[in-house]
Parts: C-alpha cells; structure tokens; sequence
C-alpha cells in the first residue's frame, strides 16, 4: 500500500523515541479534504486503531492508514531528505495528478474538477 522508505523510518525512529510510551504507538497516515489543491496529507502518532484501519510495518514502525485514505495512498512512497536548510518529508502518490507548490496537498483523477486555491 505505502512505502516508507528507510531514511523516512530512520526519522519517525527518531521522532518516537522522544514520545511517551513510543512501544504503543503507531504511524497514521492519511488524507482529509481540504488544502489548496483538494486533499491535504496527514501524518501523525496514534495510540488507537480502528476496525477499518490497514496496518502493515515498514521498517519495522507500525503504520496506520484509515478506509477513506486507502484509496488515495495506494502505491504512495514517503521519504526523508536532509538539507542545508533542514529536513522534511516528501511524498510521492502515484494518484495524484497535480500538487500544490508546498507538496503537501494534491488532487486525483475523479476530483479534477474541485476548485484550486493557489
């Protein structure tokens, strides 16, 4: 479903280890309506999965991603890139057919036609 590339798990290693009770949580990753281009990514911790929820492991972090999101993640690759001016993640998805210039939203085929707010 979704590929988390090692540095990208390298850096969510890193990110956990500052949490509390870090054994108990998961990745979640997702998509909620919104954002200039349709659909903004969403990434976070969570201590709670659902019924619907995929889970599968990516070098060796739990990843959550919920029903709605499926469809839109498939095929999505997520990496960590270091900088001069920092780091961040970056998300490749296949699905979608045009991005924000920030990357972090993006349409797919059968929204094409939802307003842009660029």
């Amino acid at each position: 479903m979704i590929t988390l590339t090692e540095q990208a798990a390298h850096k969510v290693r890193e990110m956990l280890a500052e949490e509390e009770e870090s054994e108990k949580l998961y990745l979640r990753i997702g998509v909620q309506p919104g954002g200039c281009s349709g659909f903004s990514y969403g990434m976070g911790f969570d201590s709670e999965k659902e019924e619907t929820d995929a889970e599968f492991d990516q070098h060796g972090i739990k990843v959550l991603v919920d029903l709605e999101s499926q469809t839109y993640l498939q095929g999505t690759t997520i990496d960590y890139k270091e900088s001069m001016m920092g780091g961040g993640f970056s998300i490749d998805n296949p699905n979608a057919v045009s991005s924000c210039g920030c990357g972090s939203s993006f349409r797919t085929q059968t929204d094409e036609g939802a307003p842009e707010n660029c």
